[in-house]
C-alpha cells in the first residue's frame, strides 16, 4: 500500500461502548486509532430511558476502574444510588439481580466462596445510562488522540499481508488491522466472510414509552402471563415478550394500534395506548461468530456475538472482549508480542462468550408460554432462595466466576487480580493505568525485581499488603487478569515462564520498538 495512505495503525468500525474503549486501549498503548461511526448524532431517546439503563459487572467495573474511568462514569449516578440505597433500605430483602425475572438477594448470597475478592470502590454491580457511558468513552478516547468519524458507517474493504483498505462514506482509509465492533448487523462481519451460527428467535420483544387512557389496569412489575410475559413501570415504560418466533422485528413500523394489541394479548386486559412516544423491537436471537479473526480483520462485541438483552450481559460481554483484545493486537503491531499471543483473543473470549449466549438461551425456556415452563420457573424460584442458588446466579450475573484457563495450580491464576491495599499507600489498580503487565512483589526480593527488569512490558512493585491473601507475588497481564502467583516461596523459572508467555522474549524490547504507519 502507498505510504502516504498508510495513517492508522487500526480502523475500528462502530462508536459504541465497545468500539470506544477498545480505541482508548490501543491509543493507550501508542498506537494510532480511528473509529468509523455510522450515525452522526450519538444521541438517541432510548438510551435515556429506564430500559436504555444497563447493568455493569464486576469484570467491566474493575476494567473502568483499572483505567481511571470510573469516577467519570459513577459521578452523575451517585444521587440517583442514593435515593435507591434509600428505597433500599426501606425494603425487607435488597435485590441483587435477576435470571429470567426471577430476583436473588443479597442477604442469601455466601461471599465467603470468593476469598479472592477484596473490597474496594469496584463493586460488583451497578446500573449505567448507555447514553452517559458512550459520552464518557468518548471524550477519553478524543482526549487521548483517537480519531472519531461520525456519519461513515463501512460498506466494506480489502485486505492484504500489509494492512485493510476501508471505504466507508465515498470515503477511504487505510489501516494496519480493522475491528469491527459495529453491532448484531456488522458490515464487517459481513463483507469479512465470517461465520456466524446459532439459533433463530422464538420471539418479538418491545420496549416502549406510551400514555393510556387507563393505566391502572396494569400492575406494576413483571408478569409471566398464558401468552408471554410483560414488565410495567410507571408513568408507562414497558417491556413485553410476544411468542410469535420473531415476526414482528424489524419487518413493519411500530404503530400506536400495534403496541395496544400486543398489550392486550399479552396482558389480558383492554388498556387503550393514546400515544406511542417511543418504541424498539429486539428478539432472543443468538448467534456467534465461529472465529473473532480473518487474516487482518477482528471481531469484537456484538459483532462477534447476539443474544437477548435478558439480564444485560450483552454489554459487558463486550467491553470484555475489548479489554481483552487491546493489549494482545498493541503488543502484536509493535512486534514484541510472544507466538500466539493474538490467538489468545480467541480462545479466551469465544468460550465466554458461547455461556453467555447459553445463559440467555436459558431465560428464554423459562418464559416460554407453557405449563412446562410455569413448572421449571418454580423450581428455580426454590433453589434461587436457598444459599447455594443465589450465590450460584450472583457469580454468574455478576461476572464473580470468570476464569481464563491459563494453567498454573494456583486457583488465583486465570481470575481477576484483587485490588490490593498496599504498604505505600497506593492500590494495585493503581499500577495498571498505563497498560502494561505488574509484577507485585510482596517480599520486595532482588531476584524478582531483577527478573521483571528483563521486559519494558512489565512494571515491578515492592511492598507489603494489608491483606496478602497467602501470597508472596503475582505477575498480573494489562488486562487486570493473574498470570502467575508465587507461594511463600516464589518459584522464579515460573514467573520467568509466565513473563515470556505474555509478553515475549526477555530484552526484545526496544523503547517505542515495532513498525508502526508513518504519523502525519
Amino acid at each position: 500500500m502507498p505510504d502516504f495512505l498508510m495513517i492508522h495503525d487500526v480502523v475500528i468500525a462502530g462508536a459504541g461502548p465497545v468500539g470506544l474503549f477498545l480505541a482508548c486501549e490501543l491509543q493507550l498503548a501508542g498506537l494510532s486509532v480511528l473509529v468509523l461511526e455510522q450515525a452522526e448524532d450519538p444521541h438517541s431517546p432510548l438510551k435515556r430511558l429506564p430500559f436504555g439503563m444497563r447493568g455493569l459487572s464486576a469484570p467491566t467495573i474493575e476494567a473502568f476502574y483499572r483505567r481511571g474511568l470510573l469516577d467519570d462514569i459513577t459521578a452523575p449516578q451517585r444521587e440517583k444510588d442514593q435515593s435507591i440505597s434509600a428505597h433500599w433500605m426501606q425494603q425487607s430483602r435488597r435485590p441483587g439481580g435477576h435470571f429470567a425475572g426471577i430476583q436473588f438477594f443479597h442477604d442469601t448470597i455466601d461471599t465467603s466462596n470468593w476469598p479472592y475478592r477484596l473490597p474496594g470502590p469496584a463493586g460488583n454491580s451497578m446500573a449505567v445510562e448507555m447514553e452517559h457511558l458512550e459520552t464518557i468513552l468518548a471524550a477519553r478516547a478524543s482526549a487521548m488522540g483517537v480519531e472519531i468519524r461520525r456519519g461513515l458507517g463501512v460498506d466494506g474493504f480489502d485486505q492484504s499481508d500489509e494492512g485493510v483498505t476501508v471505504r466507508a462514506g465515498g470515503e477511504s482509509f487505510r489501516g494496519r488491522w480493522l475491528v469491527g465492533c459495529d453491532g448484531g448487523r456488522s458490515t464487517v462481519r459481513r463483507a469479512g466472510g465470517f461465520e456466524f451460527v446459532g439459533t433463530d428467535p422464538e420471539f418479538t420483544g418491545y420496549s416502549v414509552q406510551v400514555e393510556m387512557a387507563d393505566p391502572e389496569k396494569l400492575a406494576p412489575g413483571r408478569h409471566y402471563t398464558p401468552t408471554g410475559m410483560y414488565t410495567y413501570q410507571k408513568p408507562g415504560t414497558i417491556a413485553m415478550v410476544d411468542f410469535d418466533g420473531g415476526a414482528f422485528h424489524r419487518t413493519q413500523p411500530i404503530t400506536p394500534e400495534h403496541v395496544q394489541q400486543v398489550l392486550r394479548h399479552i396482558s389480558g386486559t383492554d388498556v387503550t395506548v393514546t400515544d406511542l412516544e417511543l418504541a424498539t423491537t429486539w428478539t432472543d436471537r443468538a448467534y456467534q461468530a465461529t472465529a473473532y479473526r480473518k487474516g487482518r480483520v477482528l471481531l469484537a462485541g456484538d459483532a462477534a456475538h447476539i443474544h437477548s438483552p435478558l439480564g444485560g450481559q450483552g454489554l459487558n460481554l463486550g467491553l470484555g472482549d475489548a479489554m481483552n483484545l487491546g493489549w494482545k493486537l498493541a503488543a502484536t503491531i509493535r512486534g514484541d508480542a510472544p507466538n500466539g499471543l493474538l490467538d489468545s483473543y480467541i480462545c479466551e473470549r469465544h468460550p465466554v462468550g458461547a455461556e453467555i449466549l447459553d445463559w440467555s438461551r436459558g431465560q428464554v425456556a423459562l418464559m416460554r408460554p407453557s405449563r412446562s415452563s410455569r413448572a421449571l420457573e418454580a423450581i428455580i424460584r426454590d433453589l434461587i432462595d436457598t444459599r447455594d442458588g443465589a450465590t450460584y446466579f450472583a457469580e454468574r450475573v455478576w461476572g464473580v466466576s470468570l476464569r481464563y484457563d491459563l494453567g498454573g495450580s494456583h486457583p488465583l491464576v486465570g481470575r481477576r487480580a484483587p485490588d490490593f491495599e498496599l504498604a505505600d499507600g497506593t492500590k494495585l489498580a493503581d499500577h495498571l493505568r498505563e497498560g502494561k503487565g505488574l509484577l507485585l512483589d510482596f517480599d520486595a526480593g532482588a531476584s524478582l525485581q531483577a527478573l521483571a527488569s528483563r521486559w519494558n512490558g512489565i512494571t515491578y512493585v515492592a511492598s507489603d499488603a494489608r491483606d496478602r491473601l497467602g501470597i508472596s507475588a503475582l505477575l498480573v497481564r494489562p488486562d487486570g487478569f493473574v498470570a502467575w502467583v508465587g507461594g511463600a516461596v516464589p518459584d522464579n523459572q515460573e514467573a520467568a515462564q509466565a513473563a515470556s508467555r505474555w509478553f515475549g522474549e526477555a530484552q526484545n524490547y526496544a523503547a517505542g520498538g515495532g513498525d508502526h504507519f508513518p504519523r502525519h
